[in-house]
């Protein structure tokens, strides 16, 4: 089995707007159309079973009803799959520290099925260790997993030592730092993350750095603590699968990066 961990999709009215949008963000050529046809279709061409899928809310005010598309896609796509489709999304939702009631939102995505939350603090233009997110993490603590986008030397937000500053507040809190620990700043993560729980995924990372320096990085932190991801629509998750299995791992380490340690993550909240 192969989990993808790390796929953003947008409802097909909006994908093409969403995908400009990320494509100034990052000065970047996007690579898919943010579609959930398009995940699949790269999917399928992949070989690859599961994504784990999200979208992150700009505005406090457009949390719900992503949490709402979210949890239909998914639902949708189980559907398919039951009439013989093999490809599944596992959902996650999103927050924002200008939630009103941030627990009433967290008990009504898990009552729709979505069993993760996803924030991109530099999107969503909040500090990781913003005052307003204590209370959300504490919320979160011990019954949802969360996926941090981390580091960015352009920004601030959500910088390796603010994510760190979490970790030691809340020791039970789930959390996958994406893109090594600190997209551009895969190095300096190391720093904050090598002897801290937490997961990493490899997500926009492995084309930077190299094939060499991945297999490091894998090695310092312990393939148990990697996650596979293709940060969709950014780049085509069959063709990041190809350049995963370029690197020299063993095949047990392999086969915990592809899907046994989201598994175990995802266990308490989603059979995988």
């Amino acid at each position: 089995m192969v989990i993808d961990f790390h796929a953003h999709i947008y409802p097909e009215k909006i994908a093409a707007k969403a995908v400009a949008s990320i494509e100034e963000f990052y000065k970047i050529k996007m690579q898919n159309d943010g579609t959930p046809e398009g995940l699949l279709e790269s999917g399928r061409r992949g070989g690859i079973d599961r994504f784990v899928v999200f979208s992150a809310a700009a505005t406090a005010e457009r949390v719900a009803s992503i949490n709402d598309y979210i949890a239909k896609v998914c639902k949708d796509q189980v559907c398919k799959e039951q009439a013989g489709k093999p490809i599944e999304f596992i959902g996650f939702g999103t927050l924002h520290p200008d939630l009103k009631d941030p627990g009433a939102e967290i008990e009504r995505l898990m009552g729709l099925g979505l069993v993760g939350i996803k924030l991109h603090p530099d999107m969503q233009k909040f500090n990781i260790d913003d005052e307003r997110m204590m209370k959300i993490y504490a919320l979160l603590e011990g019954k949802l997993p969360v996926v941090f986008h981390s580091g960015d030397y352009r920004y601030p937000f959500s910088h390796p030592a603010r994510l760190a500053k979490v970790l030691d507040k809340f020791p039970k809190l789930t959390v996958v730092a994406a893109h090594f620990g600190g997209w551009s700043l895969f190095d300096l993560a190391l720093e904050y993350f090598r002897s801290r729980h937490c997961y990493l995924d490899v997500s926009s990372s492995i084309p930077f750095l190299g094939l060499r320096r991945a297999e490091e990085l894998i090695g310092i932190y312990g393939a148990e603590r990697i996650l596979f991801g293709s940060d969709y629509p950014m780049w085509d998750p069959a063709v990041c699968l190809e350049e995963f299995n370029k690197l020299k791992l063993k095949d047990a380490d392999r086969e915990l990066i592809l899907c046994g340690n989201a598994r175990r993550l995802l266990g308490a909240n989603r059979k995988v």
